[in-house]
């Protein structure tokens, strides 16, 4: 039995000598030739890994990702292991196969259980794909693993805001806000809870807290202003509005809320500026047109105001989800 063993170890594939030449000729910068080398060496031996991962990582980076596909899927099934399915899993991104993708770096995970860097891929591909409890999950898994870092925390409450889980995103809100008190955004997210709990005067503070630590961070402002236009403090709400605007000047609902603002303030052709800037950059979302058919009747154009009815009920028919949450999907045990 040795003897075989040992006689087994000895005989070469008949693929490896084009391997070799393959591999030579792509670090010389010659991929075609490198290509067609591996193409060589596996009509020699179809099941020479090598050969198989080689040409696919080579056919990936050249864009060619479907025919990269099959022979990294060939070269899984003869020697799985992390480099393979984690370029398995960016190949099949760029496929646009978000399902397949997570299965590659879930495998990929297996044989690295602590690299954070991929669960934070991971926790990203789930929330896209919608798969939000799933995203939460590993995110969580991740914090465990490096609970200093700010970044992992801010992932998490996302992934939790997104499963639907105020709890326990609130949680991890007021936890990092005590473990980065010089961190904006630990202190907005602490601040956004609160308020969004309905304590608004407790919230207020961590939001005053960091728009002190970065002016450049705009939503902080807008939740201020805006909490601030929701006890009627309209005069108050319009320096925090703006500085958002300013910050971020695409940011329709800082603008909605300023409209409202102003318009308590009666000064109706600046809230009438601010909601047809509103309607420009958010072009799907018929709540500027609902103040705007308010703000016109109040100025007496009753035509615009008509019109802005009209618009407001169309986009409410063609767009009915865009002010509903995405719900969460569990995420296909099979593919």
């Amino acid at each position: 039995m040795i003897a075989w063993i040992l006689l087994s170890i000895l005989v070469q594939s008949p693929a490896e000598p084009f391997s070799e030449q393959a591999l030579a000729a792509a670090q010389s910068g010659r991929p075609d030739e490198a290509a067609q080398l591996w193409s060589q060496a596996l009509q020699k031996d179809p099941k020479h890994f090598p050969s198989l991962f080689n040409l696919g990582v080579l056919l990936h980076r050249q864009k060619r990702q479907a025919d990269a596909a099959g022979l990294l899927d060939r070269a899984a099934l003869l020697q799985p292991g992390y480099q393979v399915h984690l370029i398995r899993g960016s190949n099949f991104q760029q496929l646009n196969r978000r399902e397949d993708a997570i299965r590659a770096w879930k495998a990929a995970l297996t044989y690295q259980p602590k690299n954070v860097k991929l669960m934070q891929v991971l926790s990203v591909e789930f929330t896209a794909g919608r798969y939000f409890h799933e995203a939460a999950a590993i995110a969580r898994q991740a914090l465990r693993l490096s609970p200093d870092e700010p970044n992992l925390y801010f992932l998490a409450i996302k992934a939790y805001q997104d499963a639907g889980d105020d709890a326990a995103a609130s949680a991890l809100a007021a936890e990092s806000a005590t473990r980065f008190p010089q961190s904006a955004r630990a202190q907005f997210e602490h601040g956004y809870y609160l308020q969004k709990s309905g304590q608004a005067e407790a919230g207020m503070k961590y939001l005053q807290r960091a728009m002190e630590l970065d002016s450049h961070y705009e939503e902080p402002f807008f939740f201020y202003g805006d909490l601030l236009v929701k006890q009627a403090q309209w005069e108050a709400a319009l320096t925090p509005l703006r500085k958002a605007i300013a910050i971020r000047p695409e940011y329709s609902p800082a603008r909605v809320a300023l409209a409202r603002a102003l318009s308590n303030l009666n000064q109706l052709p600046a809230a009438v500026q601010e909601l047809e800037q509103a309607a420009a950059l958010d072009p799907k979302n018929a709540q500027p047109w609902v103040m705007l058919s308010q703000l016109y009747f109040r100025m007496g154009k009753e035509d615009q105001a008509r019109e802005a009815k009209e618009t407001s009920q169309r986009l409410r028919r063609e767009n009915p989800g865009v002010l509903e949450a995405a719900q969460a999907r569990p995420f296909p045990s099979q593919p």
